[in-house]
């Protein structure tokens, strides 16, 4: 990847003059299923101008209650497009047409925020890496159809959601209007997303882009990881999930430990150490004295993800650190 990003043919960007980023965003319109796309630096930058092109100030969101552009995002949509969100109660990151559709308003109405955008996250990283079904997908697409919404897909994890139900990525992004692909999680990127949708969805997009500070010069440099992630790196986007269930399958073996080997879909694992008698942050800190990084949560909950930089034996080499931790931090019992 360093190789290619060494060797890039580049331009301007700004003047769409880059030939590696014009290479880049027509190959992900095609696996996407989309008409055009734009590169941008980021995932976050993508769900804000999506945002941005689709709703008008006041307009309304609906998403699940767990979705990374209400919780991890800085507030976006609030700062960057003035639009409400209407969290769902889904399952799992998970909610369905029906809900959806019971949470819809009046559009007559005066005093009501105007329900405008659906938006999911596939997968969905607050429900733990789960994939969407695909009627579902559909469903909802056929409501957005019905009720004149516009429906986004937050694509941060678009190609686990492929490789782990076996569907073209084309097929789960075709009920959408706009989605985008990350280059720079399970597909091993240092930098960059691309955001695709029709044409004049991405021709309003490009305007948001130099307005949010996302206008580049060359960036061929970087475009060009991104096709060596998609000519290298998608497929084995299965050794990840392989990897996370043998992660959640020892990690239920300690004594403590709470996880669900059987839930796990793809490359996030969720887990609860609150039964070891220590909280995750204090668990999270004896792991990254040696080195090992696992997310802590309040609750007892921690958050493990595997990649191309982690192997099975680096896997068996954190259950292992993480048992040391659990044991040697253990309350020590009160004398009789």
């Amino acid at each position: 990847m360093r190789k290619a990003m060494a060797e890039a043919e580049v331009g301007n960007e700004q003047a769409k003059e880059d030939p590696t980023t014009n290479r880049l965003i027509e190959r992900v319109a095609e696996l996407l299923g989309k008409e055009d796309a734009v590169f941008l630096p980021s995932g976050s930058m993508c769900n804000a101008i999506a945002y941005r092109v689709h709703c008008q100030q006041g307009d309304e969101v609906i998403c699940d209650k767990t979705a990374h552009v209400i919780h991890y995002e800085v507030g976006g949509p609030a700062a960057l497009s003035g639009v409400m969100m209407r969290p769902m109660d889904g399952v799992d990151g998970i909610f369905t047409a029906a809900q959806a559709e019971a949470a819809l308003r009046n559009p007559k109405s005066n005093h009501h925020p105007r329900s405008r955008l659906i938006s999911i996250e596939q997968t969905s990283m607050g429900g733990g890496g789960t994939i969407w079904p695909q009627k579902t997908i559909q469903a909802l697409g056929e409501l957005a159809k019905r009720h004149k919404l516009a429906y986004h897909m937050d694509g941060a994890r678009l190609m686990n959601a492929a490789i782990g139900s076996g569907l073209k990525a084309k097929e789960i992004a075709g009920p959408v209007d706009s989605t985008w692909l990350d280059l720079t999680k399970g597909l091993g990127c240092p930098v960059g997303a691309v955001l695709a949708g029709t044409k004049d969805f991405i021709a309003n997009a490009w305007r948001w882009k130099h307005q949010f500070g996302g206008a580049m010069r060359q960036s061929g440099i970087i475009a060009a990881a991104g096709l060596y992630a998609l000519d290298h790196n998608i497929d084995r986007l299965a050794e990840d999930h392989a990897n996370a269930k043998h992660l959640a399958t020892m990690l239920a073996e300690i004594p403590g430990v709470t996880v669900d080997p059987k839930a796990i879909q793809t490359n996030i694992v969720f887990f609860d150490v609150s039964g070891t008698g220590l909280s995750a942050f204090d668990v999270h800190q004896g792991l990254m004295a040696e080195g090992i990084r696992i997310g802590a949560r309040e609750g007892g909950v921690m958050r493990a993800l595997t990649h191309l930089d982690v192997t099975k034996q680096q896997v068996e080499e954190a259950i292992r650190a993480l048992a040391r931790v659990v044991k040697e931090g253990q309350p020590k019992a009160k004398a009789s």
